[in-house]
């Protein structure tokens, strides 16, 4: 499996379309995104993030049928794939190695 390496940005998008499940598409995930981050994303920010993400297998992508309440248009629904979760789990297990060593203290 190949090795990924995040940035704040990348991590986050990837949390928040598991957080989301079926609701994952791209104004929803700007939203939570932009909430848990703290800067107001543009949309064109975080459509990059998920188009790279989707490039690396981490994400799939797939067009809804149009909604009545768009005015006939469709979203575009963002979920992870399994490359994706282990991503994220290999960066949990990390981010909770660090903090450990951390309330450790060096040796």
């Amino acid at each position: 499996m190949k090795k990924h390496s995040f940035g704040n940005l990348e991590l986050t998008v990837l949390s928040s379309v598991a957080r989301l499940g079926e609701k994952a598409y791209g104004l929803g995930v700007r939203r939570e995104v932009s909430e848990i981050l703290g800067h107001d994303y543009s949309v064109g920010a975080i459509y990059t993030t998920l188009a790279r993400l989707e490039e690396q297998g981490l994400l799939s992508s797939s067009t809804t049928a149009p909604l009545p309440v768009r005015g006939g248009r469709s979203r575009r629904q963002f979920r992870l794939s399994p490359a994706g979760r282990e991503a994220l789990r290999k960066a949990e297990r990390l981010a909770v190695r660090m903090w450990d060593f951390g309330a450790a203290g060096p040796a």
